[in-house]
């Protein structure tokens, strides 16, 4: 018979080098190429992560950061009329298509901004948007995102006419006063630049706005709801101006004419002092007046003053726009729960 073979077993195989690796050296190869792998993405997920990547990209274009501005007034013209006809006449369809006709028409009128901001050379690399100036995104990316917008919003209110008792005529002509002036802010004859920008923002991201929503909701004009949107409007006043004052000197090199470069940087502070705190002043006239409720927006009295704070100092003074957004989302949304709330809406008469 055929003697079976024998097999000699060796060293283990961690300790014998085979054509000069090791099993050691092995584990630190697969290792580093693993962690090497890990560190560059794969061509699928670069693939996945391209259009996700793309899509922040737009999104930041937007200014996320500044739809304070117009939500909270569209949510205060809406609370208005609910108070005033309760919930059996409240269509929240109405109001999602109120916020998305807003929105967009605001995030239309941001990109636009950008644009002319960047042909005109008024953005550069110290800017705070830097879409354009960084290659971010190119002039025909940003001006066909400015276009669907602008569509997307017409398309909004579209649906509003169908779902809104209000007249045809009376919508159209505040929505289309709205989109004309968020376009002719830099667009056209840039109103912005001629130091007529902050009257346009005092009359649009607040009388307008909260008009616009009531009237969508009821039907019908009521004047008195002008008054509620002061507070807001004059805050939302106070992040443009908080941001002409801090691009001052850039804006004067190129030739523009801002309302915080006539007046200086010492009237700039004293008015946007004014713009900050004079809010606070309504809210404690109609909160000793009418309901305590309205004393609730106090709250953020001590991030008012933080931000005054920051805005007197040129090394912070670039986060105060940004910040007094976010203070206007703050006490906008306290400002609404409050007039949610109180017993009884100065001025406004219950149907």
């Amino acid at each position: 018979t055929m003697a079976a073979p024998v097999y000699k077993f060796g060293p283990p195989l961690h300790a014998r080098n085979v054509e000069g690796i090791t099993r050691d050296d092995e584990f630190v190869t697969t290792s580093w190429a693993g962690d090497n792998q890990h560190q560059q993405p794969t061509e699928t997920q670069q693939r996945i992560d391209a259009p996700l990547m793309k899509i922040k990209t737009y999104l930041s274009a937007l200014r996320p950061w500044s739809l304070s501005a117009s939500l909270v007034p569209t949510m205060l013209g809406t609370t208005i009329a609910l108070r005033v006809h309760g919930f059996q006449e409240f269509n929240f369809l109405t109001f999602i298509c109120t916020v998305f006709t807003v929105v967009t028409v605001h995030c239309a009128g941001n990109v636009v901004n950008t644009y002319f901001d960047f042909v005109k050379g008024i953005d550069n690399r110290k800017s705070d948007d830097r879409t354009l100036v960084d290659h971010i995104l190119s002039k025909d990316e940003v001006v066909t995102l400015g276009v669907l917008l602008y569509c997307a919003g017409c398309a909004g209110f579209v649906c509003l006419v169908y779902l809104s008792p209000a007249k045809l005529e009376h919508l159209a002509l505040v929505y289309f006063g709205g989109l004309s002036s968020s376009f002719l802010y830099t667009g056209g004859i840039g109103l912005k630049y001629i130091a007529l920008g902050d009257v346009l923002i005092l009359i649009i991201f607040g009388p307008i706005s909260v008009l616009f929503s009531y009237m969508a909701q009821t039907g019908y004009v009521e004047w008195m709801t002008i008054f509620y949107a002061i507070p807001l409007a004059l805050n939302t006043e106070a992040i443009l101006h908080s941001n002409n004052t801090r691009d001052a000197e850039s804006d004067k090199r190129v030739g523009i004419v801002t309302l915080a470069i006539l007046i200086g940087k010492t009237c700039s502070y004293v008015l946007y002092a004014l713009l900050l705190f004079t809010p606070y002043v309504i809210f404690v006239v109609l909160g000793m007046k009418y309901s305590t409720l309205f004393l609730l927006p106090m709250v953020t009295l001590k991030q008012a003053f933080d931000i005054e704070k920051q805005f007197r100092n040129e090394s912070t003074l670039q986060k105060v726009p940004r910040q007094t957004a976010k203070l206007n989302l703050f006490f906008g949304i306290l400002y609404v729960v409050a007039c949610f709330g109180a017993p009884q809406l100065p001025f406004i008469t219950r149907k």
